[in-house]
C-alpha cells in the first residue's frame, strides 16, 4: 500500500513539475530573446503603474508625424523602475523611447504590451530640423 502511494505521489509530482518547468522555460525565453528593437519619438501622455502581483509601468506615447494629421498612440511597458522615473520627469516633453519587442510573452503579468522600454532621451526641439 505504501509503495503504491509513493508511485502515485511520484507521478503526481512529475505531472505537476514538468508543465510548470516548461512554462517557466518558455517565459524566460520569450523575455530574453528580442524579436525587434527600435526607437519612437513623441510626447509621453501617460505612465502608470499597474498589476496585482507583478507591477509594471504602462504608458502611451503620442506620435505626431505632421501638423494637422491624426496623432497615433504607441503603447509601451516599462519593467525597470529607474527608467520609469526618468520617463516621469519628461512627461509632456518631446522624447525618444528606446525599446525592445518581445513576442509570445505568455501572460500580462510581465506587461500589457510586447514593447518594453529600455531607455528614454529628451529631445531638444531647437535642434529639430537643423
Amino acid at each position: 500500500m505504501v509503495d503504491r502511494f509513493k508511485k502515485i505521489l511520484t507521478y503526481f509530482i512529475f505531472l505537476l513539475l514538468v508543465p510548470v518547468s516548461l512554462f517557466g522555460l518558455y517565459t524566460w525565453a520569450s523575455l530574453s530573446w528580442v524579436y525587434s528593437s527600435g526607437e519612437r519619438a513623441g510626447y509621453v501622455q501617460k505612465l502608470s503603474q499597474k498589476g496585482w502581483i507583478c507591477k509594471t509601468y504602462e504608458g502611451e506615447l503620442i506620435l505626431v508625424s505632421m501638423p494637422g494629421t491624426q496623432a497615433e498612440k504607441f503603447f509601451f511597458t516599462v519593467r525597470d523602475e529607474t527608467v520609469a522615473k526618468k520617463i516621469n520627469l519628461t512627461v509632456g516633453e518631446r522624447v525618444r523611447l528606446i525599446y525592445e519587442e518581445h513576442k509570445g510573452v505568455p501572460t500580462t503579468c510581465f506587461g500589457e504590451t510586447s514593447f518594453y522600454v529600455k531607455d528614454v532621451q529628451l529631445l531638444d526641439d531647437t535642434k529639430v530640423g537643423k
